[in-house]
């Protein structure tokens, strides 16, 4: 079964000079992209799928040590999985009694009443 993904890594206390080996090994792993190097942190993230009955925590050992590997030693690597698949979200729906008091302008741009009868928690 697979199972889609956004994975974002942030590697730090890694040797500077190693910093291509890190991004090479890291996306022989996982299609990361956008890098983004602070001189202390070297972070990126990307979307695929997680397959083969492999877990969030068997992808992070497996991203860590391709890491460690090209970094030649421990540095700081942490994962952040985000299951996209089922993901939760509001939906809005407006009637028309909403149409006619926004034509109106009759709106409260500070009305951020999520209670509304016209808003559903998904």
């Amino acid at each position: 079964m697979s199972r889609f993904y956004q994975m974002s890594v942030e590697v730090s206390g890694h040797d500077s000079a190693k910093v291509v080996q890190i991004q090479e090994a890291a996306e022989g792993e996982w299609p990361f992209d956008d890098w983004f190097d602070s001189g202390e942190n070297l972070t990126a993230s990307g979307q695929a799928n997680l397959s083969g009955g492999e877990g969030e925590e068997e992808f992070a050992e497996r991203l860590s040590m391709a890491i460690w590997q090209a970094n030649c030693g421990y540095c700081r690597v942490s994962v952040d999985a985000t299951y996209l698949e089922d993901l939760p979200y509001e939906t809005y729906e407006l009637d028309e009694s909403d149409y006619a008091r926004l034509i109106q302008g009759k709106h409260d741009q500070d009305a951020g009443d999520t209670q509304d009868e016209n808003h559903v928690d998904r």
